[in-house]
């Protein structure tokens, strides 16, 4: 039996995030871990991940010795390809994000705010080369979660208001961390679960933006994925 209250926060949320991708549904994994999400599906199901870069049916990452330098995903780390997969231009790839083809996104965050905006492509004081795909893919999936560890050297990346520039204006469905899964509504960022091990009043203490808590809030069901 897991314990998953030893288990690495990166395993428990990407296990977690896990458990919202439904049979069948077009996806896309961002860089970090986002893409650890499909070590926990199994290609029977028929979920068939996308790449910004050009991949319509990114597998499992590669045992070592068997990868290819050809085939890698947006963030340029080795992958596999499930029987199916196809090879299309950037254009087309983008056309699918623009488009509202995809059924989900999953994202990497450095802040999230109470009203759901994410922000995850500059880091103060560090260069980076733009946002890449994220404000597209924020904008254009039909539903975006966020996952990521909940706090930076002590200090909560769930923020009241977001001091790093928006990635969009829209707001994302899910927000998973280690120490809890919140969603974001009219009424303000529901705590809808806690991590393993975690207490309400931990996640509370841990996080700057205010939580809405209607009820005994439950503990992540992480027995259920693959």
């Amino acid at each position: 039996m897991v314990d998953f209250e030893t288990m690495d926060p990166k395993e428990i949320i990407a296990r977690r995030v896990s458990l919202e991708i439904r049979p069948k549904t077009l996806v896309n994994l961002g860089i970090g871990i986002p893409t650890l999400v499909s070590d926990h599906l199994d290609e029977s199901l028929g979920v068939f991940f996308q790449s910004e870069n050009g991949v319509v049916g990114l597998g499992h990452r590669p045992p070592e010795g068997m990868t290819d330098r050809h085939l890698t995903d947006a963030g340029g780390s080795f992958t596999s390809a499930v029987p199916g997969a196809s090879i299309i231009d950037s254009a087309f790839s983008f056309g699918l994000i623009r488009g509202g083809h995809l059924d989900l996104t999953v994202l990497g965050g450095l802040q999230v705010d109470a009203k759901g905006h994410l922000a995850n492509w500059m880091i103060p004081g560090k260069f980076v080369p733009g946002m890449g795909g994220a404000m597209d893919l924020v904008t254009g999936a039909k539903k975006v979660i966020v996952a990521m560890i909940h706090t930076a050297k002590g200090v909560s990346k769930i923020v009241p208001e977001c001091t790093l520039p928006l990635t969009s204006q829209r707001r994302v469905n899910l927000i998973v961390t280690e120490m809890a899964v919140m969603a974001p509504l009219d009424d303000g960022l529901h705590l809808l679960e806690t991590g393993p091990g975690y207490s309400v009043e931990e996640v509370i203490a841990a996080t700057d933006a205010e939580l809405v808590i209607k009820g005994d809030v439950p503990q992540m069901n992480l027995s259920l994925s693959v």
